[in-house]
């Protein structure tokens, strides 16, 4: 004898209609600002329309079909192929409309700020010029160099066609704000030569309460902070340095954010105040000492 297990009085009853509801009742659940995959369905004159598993096609519209204003929409998005899309909103009567556009800007906003956080230089054509500086495309994105940040700061008109490499300055995707440097970028690719430990030469471009900052011999700038003048205090560091004059130092740290390398004139010094007593002496000697030093110096100015 066979036993069978009983029949669920719902399962009886149960009608293609219910099926048709439970099936509704498990569908996905699309909200603006998600992001979606989508098989190209069909091309329109307005846009095109994609299958991205909804009761119906979703609609992505020719002006939100990418960044670039005469792309070829059928080599963009080939018919059948598939495509990540922004969903920018449902309307009242279920249709969902997508963006390529938006999450493009949205991906390329993400990776320009991951190349800021590296130290990464970009290279863009400068399609414009204003009173401050230029104005470069950055893969589709509208960006700017401050005269003050540029090589060439005369005729800003010869630059335009031009491909600059530069720095990443801000990257404001909320503000739509991109800025960049050209200077900095040549800065950061002649840090490379720079190590610590390293006597390096050059001239006092400028001092500031806070330091000297130098103009380096083979490239860059660097900064000598008040601190790592002496192992004593310096009053005024007017009485050591003036602008233009010849100096040399040791290499403490580099910066690549800033495009600059920490320099130190302590780390030399035999005797706390020496360098504020006998500074050509210091100088003058700089290679001989710092060999003696070599390995020891820690990013903070200090001799282990």
């Amino acid at each position: 004898m066979t036993l069978r297990s009983p029949r669920s009085p719902a399962a009886e009853t149960f009608s293609v209609e219910d099926f048709a509801q439970a099936l509704a009742a498990q569908s996905l659940d699309f909200r603006p600002g998600q992001v979606v995959r989508g098989r190209i369905f069909q091309y329109q004159s307005d846009g095109i329309w994609v299958d991205i598993g909804a009761k119906s096609p979703a609609f992505l519209p020719l002006k939100e079909a990418g960044i670039g204003s005469e792309e070829d929409l059928s080599q963009l998005f080939p018919l059948k192929s598939e495509a990540e899309f922004l969903i920018l909103k449902e309307d009242a009567a279920g249709q969902i409309l997508l963006s390529a556009r938006r999450l493009q800007l949205r991906r390329l906003w993400e990776d320009l700020a991951e190349k800021q956080a590296r130290g990464e230089v970009v290279t863009a054509p400068v399609i414009g010029i204003n009173k401050g500086g230029v104005v470069v495309d950055v893969q589709g994105l509208r960006g700017f160099i401050p005269r003050s940040h540029l090589l060439q700061r005369g005729s800003l008109e010869e630059l335009v066609g031009q491909l600059l490499t530069a720095s990443l300055l801000e990257v404001n995707p909320a503000a739509k704000k991109l800025v960049l440097s050209e200077r900095v970028a040549r800065q950061a690719e002649s840090l490379g030569i720079y190590t610590t430990g390293q006597v390096v030469r050059g001239k006092v471009s400028a001092l500031k309460p806070f330091g000297v900052f130098v103009e380096l011999e083979e490239g860059g700038s660097g900064l000598l902070p008040i601190k790592q003048v002496s192992q004593s205090f310096v009053a005024s560091l007017s009485d050591l340095f003036q602008p233009g004059q010849p100096i040399k130092a040791v290499v403490i740290d580099v910066d690549e954010a800033k495009g600059r390398i920490a320099l130190s004139l302590r780390v030399l010094e035999r005797y706390p105040g020496e360098a504020l007593e006998q500074l050509s002496t210091l100088i003058e000697e700089a290679e001989e000492r710092a060999r003696k030093l070599k390995g020891r110096i820690t990013p903070d100015g200090k001799v282990i």
